[in-house]
């Protein structure tokens, strides 16, 4: 089947993927994103992969230690949109009960904890969650990158 020819930089696949909901798959699913968009031209030393391996690592840690329900993974979708400067980064969980405040929470400079999704609040453009059917959330956001600054392959 032919279709349209458009912009062949917005028609990047996203990366999509399961993780256990551990530790090490919240590492992995990092690292992951990671070499994503380095394939996309984007290096690991760059602002754009700093910013979104921050983004991915609290996401996914958070779904391993509040969105956690025995059996089932997360999930990960990271989606560069290089016409719009933006990578969208989804993380689902299946706890539908445990959402994100809508706001991020204050933490006290001493806290050991807390401090997550303020990071977040600060990489993102903007972010939030929704209802993940049949079963559970995602927590999504989206942040904002430069074109890269070498060719992006295919």
């Amino acid at each position: 089947m032919l279709t349209e020819t458009t912009d062949l930089q917005s028609e990047l696949p996203p990366l999509v993927a399961q993780f256990a909901s551990s530790p090490r798959g919240a590492r992995l699913a990092r690292q992951l994103a990671v070499r994503h968009l380095e394939e996309r031209g984007y290096p690991p030393a760059s602002d754009a992969s700093c910013a979104v391996a921050l983004v991915v690592a609290e996401l996914a840690a958070n779904a391993v230690l509040h969105g956690r329900v025995p059996g089932h993974d997360f999930g990960l979708r990271v989606a560069l949109d290089p016409v719009a400067g933006l990578v969208r980064v989804e993380v689902a969980d299946a706890a539908s009960t445990k959402r994100p405040p809508a706001n991020p929470p204050s933490s006290a400079p001493e806290g050991e904890s807390g401090r997550g999704l303020l990071l977040v609040d600060t990489l993102a453009v903007r972010w939030g969650s929704a209802p993940r059917h049949p079963l559970g959330k995602t927590v999504w956001a989206e942040v904002s990158i430069a074109r890269p600054t070498v060719g992006i392959e295919t």
